[in-house]
């Protein structure tokens, strides 16, 4: 079999469309479990997450993971991580192969919460959904600021859309870096690569990560957040060179 072929016309397309694309959350969901039900399947849920990570992650992906140490930098500290996204299934179990299982949480597209399974029984107690009107997105802010204080992690890819095994670095708005100026913490980047395998057609699959990156508390939010991106996105840039084998093309539609 041939390799995967994509066809594009902006490097911003979603071109992994799935049954739930649609799929709109009413105003009234609650970001966090709030039933006892909820708040004991989160107790079982996030040791299973992480067991499905190290499955899939390290014996199926058979994932590298290289400069998890960096992340010592901001111990007992909120911060946020931001990814290339490149794995439907596995960006979504891999940092919990990276950070402790209780402090993971992932910013998400709402049609992700449609999806069987997943959107039912493991994004509401790991997702944090993007906002689609005024009240949502408040809830979204409360919600990345109430994670943030409890020290924990929010992982973010700001692509927005998975192409499957792409190997450079898409554009994304300097106003994904919003939550990071606007609560002055750290940031991460973690970078997929893919290289030529020793065997097999599958590539070896290397994640990087760099930083701590902190915005510039001297210059205004606006600024903070351009220069805070330029240094995310060189630093996913430079990452994404390692990569020297492709799995799936992407060819652009003129």
């Amino acid at each position: 079999m041939g390799k995967q072929k994509y066809f594009y016309h902006h490097l911003t397309d979603d071109l992994v469309v799935s049954q739930s694309q649609d799929y709109h959350l009413p105003n009234s969901y609650n970001i966090f479990p709030h039933s006892l039900g909820g708040k004991v399947w989160a107790k079982i849920v996030r040791p299973l997450g992480h067991l499905i990570s190290i499955i899939y992650i390290k014996l199926v992906l058979r994932v590298k993971i290289v400069g998890k140490d960096k992340l010592k930098a901001t111990a007992n500290q909120g911060y946020f991580i931001y990814g290339n996204h490149t794995q439907a299934f596995g960006d979504v179990v891999l940092p919990l192969s990276i950070i402790p299982t209780k402090n993971y949480y992932a910013i998400g597209a709402q049609s992700n919460w449609g999806i069987p399974v997943l959107g039912k029984l493991v994004l509401p107690y790991f997702g944090l959904p993007v906002g689609q009107n005024l009240q949502q997105s408040g809830k979204l802010i409360k919600a990345v600021a109430t994670v943030i204080k409890a020290k924990k992690v929010v992982v973010i890819y700001p692509e927005a859309h998975v192409w499957p095994y792409y190997t450079k670095i898409r554009p994304f708005p300097a106003t994904s870096m919003h939550f990071p100026v606007t609560l002055g913490v750290a940031s991460f980047t973690m970078t997929t690569t893919y290289t030529k395998p020793k065997w097999g057609k599958r590539p070896r699959i290397i994640v990087y990560l760099d930083g701590p990156f902190y915005p510039d508390s001297h210059i205004d939010k606006k600024r903070a957040q351009e220069k805070l991106h330029q240094e995310i996105y060189q630093a996913m840039q430079k990452r994404a060179l390692k990569s020297n084998y492709e799995y799936c093309t992407y060819q652009k539609i003129n």
